[in-house]
């Protein structure tokens, strides 16, 4: 699995923050933990188009009621990463779950890319 960035000089998209990323593998696939504080479900978005894994997320600040921000340390209230997924994974099964602003995908390999046991036989 290879990062890959979206947008390019010259792009006309809207910028973006990086979210910082934790890969873990083990035999049956990979754990992806990405850093997405402020983000709500209904603003997030995850695609596989090809061989790529895409995450964006969009922020809403939740202020209390009459109040507005006179400083804010974020600008860019959106979050965008690309992944190369190499063909071990599988992308139609990848699972999502969202908590406590920690996005975890769980992407398993393909079931001929998995260690197996295989039994002998004594004659």
């Amino acid at each position: 699995m290879n990062d890959r960035q979206l947008a390019k000089p010259g792009d006309t998209e809207v910028r973006a923050m990086v979210p910082r990323v934790d890969v873990l593998e083990d035999d049956t696939g990979i754990t992806l933990l990405a850093d997405l504080p402020g983000v709500p479900k209904e603003q997030l978005e995850l695609k596989v188009e090809g061989d790529t894994l895409h995450i964006e997320g969009g922020m809403a600040p939740q202020l209390p009621e009459g109040l507005e921000p006179v400083y804010a340390e974020v600008r860019v209230p959106r979050y965008r990463r690309s992944f190369t997924l190499s063909r071990e994974l599988d992308g139609a099964r990848i699972e999502a779950n969202l908590k406590n602003g920690v996005l975890e995908l769980r992407i398993p390999k393909q079931e001929h890319a998995q260690p197996r046991r295989i039994e002998v036989q004594v004659h």
